[in-house]
């Protein structure tokens, strides 16, 4: 792995790579470096076939801040070509996070705020401690939460992704996760255990069947399902049924033992 500046990468036995922001003395607020090393980070490990599982973490406090203030006051002296550089390249990172074949869970305390509600939606899945906030607070400096829009339109639906950026409200956990924009809820003092037991149910899942899964349901929407989509799911399920790690699957439950993808008990 690279040198980076502004991460931290612990590379488990188990596959597991837990990814920590490491800006703790500006609540882990992300400037042009750290966008351009989570870019990279989720590159590298999303095509690493010895990574099973990243969870995006925080250091210190806080799980992210936002955007940093020295990089936006950086950005309203720019111009409006260079600003929009700036912007596709953090496009391009949440992208990347949300495209990751790898299962990719956030692990929230202390606040999520503007862009940091952005990596959450980003991920697959979330878990925050109970005193965690967030809040989607672009408006509050005069700007809009334009380029994590998508990704808080498809965690919460567009309705409530509204309300949020509109009013810039702060919530707590509890709501977060009545939003979905969380998926779990506990005390600080038990989140790294809520961590640990979704891995353990990621970690017993096929790493192929899951690395579909995000392929086809990034092409899934609620709505009718048309002909189209239809022919989609059967073309896929019959494809993937057809695989080695199928096979094993199929085996391993009849013979009444794990996976080979499984760690041993």
């Amino acid at each position: 792995m690279p040198s980076w500046t502004a991460l931290d990468l612990d590379r488990r036995d188990d596959g597991v790579a837990v990814l920590a922001m490491n800006r703790p003395a500006v609540f882990n607020a992300f400037d042009e470096t750290l966008i351009a090393e989570l870019d990279a980070a989720f590159a590298q490990l999303g095509g690493d076939d010895g990574v099973r599982a990243i969870v995006l973490a925080g250091a210190g406090k806080h799980f992210s801040a936002g955007a940093d203030l020295q990089w936006m006051q950086r950005a309203a002296a720019a111009s409006q070509d260079d600003n929009l550089a700036d912007a596709r390249r953090f496009a391009a990172m949440l992208a990347r996070i949300a495209a990751c074949p790898k299962p990719t869970l956030a692990r929230v305390q202390g606040a999520a705020l503007g862009g940091g509600v952005g990596l959450v939606c980003a991920c697959d899945m979330a878990v925050a401690a109970e005193p965690a906030s967030f809040s989607v607070s672009e408006a509050r400096m005069g700007i809009l939460p334009a380029v994590i829009g998508p990704h808080l339109v498809n965690a919460v639906g567009v309705r409530e992704a509204r309300r949020l950026a509109l009013t810039a409200s702060r919530i707590g956990a509890d709501e977060a996760l009545r939003l979905g924009l969380v998926q779990r809820v506990v005390p600080a003092e038990g989140l790294d255990a809520a961590v640990e037991a979704l891995l353990a149910d990621l970690l017993a899942c096929g790493p192929r069947a899951q690395a579909e899964i995000k392929q086809l349901y990034a092409r899934l929407g609620p709505g009718p399902v048309t002909t189209d989509v239809r022919e989609l799911t059967a073309q896929t399920i019959a494809r993937v049924r057809t695989t080695a790690e199928a096979r094993e699957g199929f085996a391993a439950f009849l013979g009444k033992r794990k996976p080979n993808w499984s760690a041993p008990e």
